[in-house]
């Protein structure tokens, strides 16, 4: 894209200077060429230039609109690094309930959470980052921490961040109903330790 963007940049300049070129110069390349040929009046040099310089304005417009459209398919090294910060912030410290019929079951470090971890990135991006083009692959993970190598389409950086699960008790709750035992349901009680940094996890 960034080629055929500097192509049509270099084709809008060559196509002023056409038009810049004189009349009468082209009018002694032109016989020196072809003597016989008929004389060109100057109101075909106006329709010439004219033409020249609206086609050299909308290689520039088309120009632009690659630039703007390129900016924004791409993510840069500075909206990953912000995001990805943002991301850290909202997700360290934040809880989840587990499941009360499975008990103590590991986390989905794989599926789920890398999944979160993708959204936010996105969500912190600002207004100018892309909504898509993140990748959060998994590189390590246990039953109660995972690392994730963090990527976006276009930037040159990467990050490493670092998520571990800690289980914070239970939480109670009373199921309308019911009485004695069965009326309290014990759900695991989850928070997440989340840090990242720069580089190759």
């Amino acid at each position: 894209m960034t080629g055929m963007i500097v192509f049509i940049f270099v084709l809008s300049a060559l196509l002023i200077l056409m038009a810049c070129i004189k009349a009468d110069r082209v009018r002694s390349w032109r016989e020196s060429l072809n003597p016989s040929a008929p004389e060109i009046p100057d109101a075909g040099f106006t329709v010439a230039r004219l033409t020249l310089v609206a086609m050299a304005v909308a290689g520039v417009v088309i120009g632009f609109q690659g630039i703007a459209t390129e900016d924004n398919g791409g993510w840069s090294d500075d909206e990953l690094t912000s995001a990805v910060e943002g991301a850290t912030d909202a997700l360290d410290g934040s809880f989840t309930y587990g499941d009360s019929l499975e008990g103590d079951a590991p986390a989905d470090f794989g599926g789920e959470y890398a999944r979160k971890v993708e959204d936010e990135v996105v969500e912190h991006g600002g207004g100018d980052a892309p909504q898509f083009g993140v990748d959060a692959a998994l590189t390590d993970k246990t039953s109660e921490q995972g690392q994730y190598r963090i990527t976006a389409n276009g930037a040159g950086v990467s990050f490493c961040m670092h998520v571990q699960r800690t289980h914070a008790g239970y939480i109670e709750t009373v199921v309308p109903g019911l009485s004695g035992d069965a009326a309290a349901v014990k759900q695991p009680k989850y928070t997440f330790d989340v840090s990242s940094r720069a580089g190759e996890c």
